[in-house]
């Protein structure tokens, strides 16, 4: 007897979270995002797919993320399973073999719990993609091949860039070794890509894009510039953090916002006496009954430090693509380093977990001075 799996979502209705229905194109595709809640189609973005069957009499629900089209060829991949002469798919463990899907379904479930949400998403996200490339049952027979064949299938099929295929390899060996699957491959089998130099603003770049912004405008991207903080460090970044006395900002938890630094890792960074006064200023016109730093409405965290920038840089008549906030973080770094601060006290400014990521800001220097030195070699 053929046996069905059927593709739901979970989402949010009037009568609370329910699996409803997914809704089928002219073409026989999933439309993304669009459901049947009490018989009608309503698009909901919230949410995440399940493929469900029954074994023996009991229905087994499995998350298989939250794009379409992955939870599509997820459902026609377990229903090929289920139909390929196995009456049963076993558990983990069962009969000395581990399902491909099942210890997916038991990593991510895992992941869910002790990792952040963005991490968990690029798990899915890559795990997905391999249950789609891998056509292999058992956890125990994926080979070499079935990891050199995700490798293409990520250029190929999915156009994913060259570090973008690294990084998904990457979590699936991850993902593999906690199964404990090790020696698959060698060194010289893991995708390549070209480590591309950290960008820097240069000098007058910056000049320019200050000269337009006003005064709420400039003390964000002075902030950027003079802390090295990343978008969510910035964006999280209380009062109470900030010590005018000392002229330091502190990188800290903010467990009432369910909110952790990167790696775990609270920070202290100096910062320059006029951003200090600047943030004294604003400090005086700021909402007292908010902690953020930049709030918007509500007191909530501002998302668009990105897109104003860019607004910024078109009003200053520049090209809007060479703007990006990571850049100001990278300039910071940059300008300590040529300032000689060592590399371990950037490191620490930086939140870095290891030397290498600072050792890439290590750009030689473009002073007068040592272009002065160069005019003199070849005179």
């Amino acid at each position: 007897m053929h046996r069905e799996v059927n593709l739901t979502k979970r989402v949010q209705t009037p009568q609370g979270m329910r699996y409803c229905a997914v809704v089928l194109s002219a073409n026989g595709r999933v439309k993304p995002d669009v459901v049947l809640v009490n018989d009608k189609p309503e698009r909901h973005t919230e949410g995440a797919y399940y493929i469900e069957w029954h074994d023996n009499g009991k229905r087994i629900r499995l998350s298989v993320g939250k794009d379409a089209a992955d939870a599509s060829a997820m459902r026609l991949r377990k229903e090929t399973e289920l139909n390929n002469g196995d009456a049963s798919v076993p558990e983990n463990g069962a009969n000395g073999h581990r399902s491909v899907a099942a210890s997916v379904a038991d990593y991510l479930e895992e992941t869910t719990l002790t990792k952040k949400p963005k991490t968990l998403a690029a798990y899915t996200t890559a795990l997905s993609y391999f249950t789609e490339s891998c056509h292999k049952l058992n956890l125990e027979d994926v080979d070499r091949m079935d990891l050199l064949k995700f490798c293409a299938f990520l250029r190929d099929e999915k156009e994913q860039a060259p570090r973008s295929v690294y990084n998904k390899f990457e979590n699936l060996m991850t993902f593999l070794k906690a199964n404990g699957i090790r020696g698959l491959v060698s060194k010289n089998d893991w995708p390549r890509y070209t480590e591309e130099e950290p960008e820097m603003y240069e000098a007058e770049e910056l000049g320019n894009l200050f000269a337009v912004c006003d005064a709420e405008e400039r003390l964000w991207y002075e902030f950027f510039l003079m802390t090295g903080m990343r978008e969510q460090e910035v964006m999280y970044c209380y009062w109470s953090d900030v010590n005018f006395a000392a002229s330091t900002v502190r990188v800290s938890h903010k467990p009432d916002r369910g909110w952790t630094p990167k790696a775990y890792k609270e920070r202290e960074i100096p910062i320059p006496a006029k951003l200090t006064k600047s943030l004294k200023a604003w400090r005086a016109k700021a909402d007292k009954t908010c902690s953020l730093v930049f709030p918007t409405t509500g007191c909530n965290p501002k998302l668009n430090f990105l897109d104003d920038l860019k607004a910024v840089a078109e009003r200053a008549k520049l090209d809007p693509e060479n703007f990006w906030l990571h850049k100001f973080r990278a300039t910071f770094a940059t300008r300590c380093l040529w300032a000689g601060v060592d590399l371990r006290t950037v490191q620490q400014w930086l939140g870095h977990s290891d030397i290498e990521s600072t050792m890439r800001y290590l750009k030689p220097s473009r002073s007068q001075q040592v272009r002065a030195k160069v005019n003199e070699i070849f005179a």
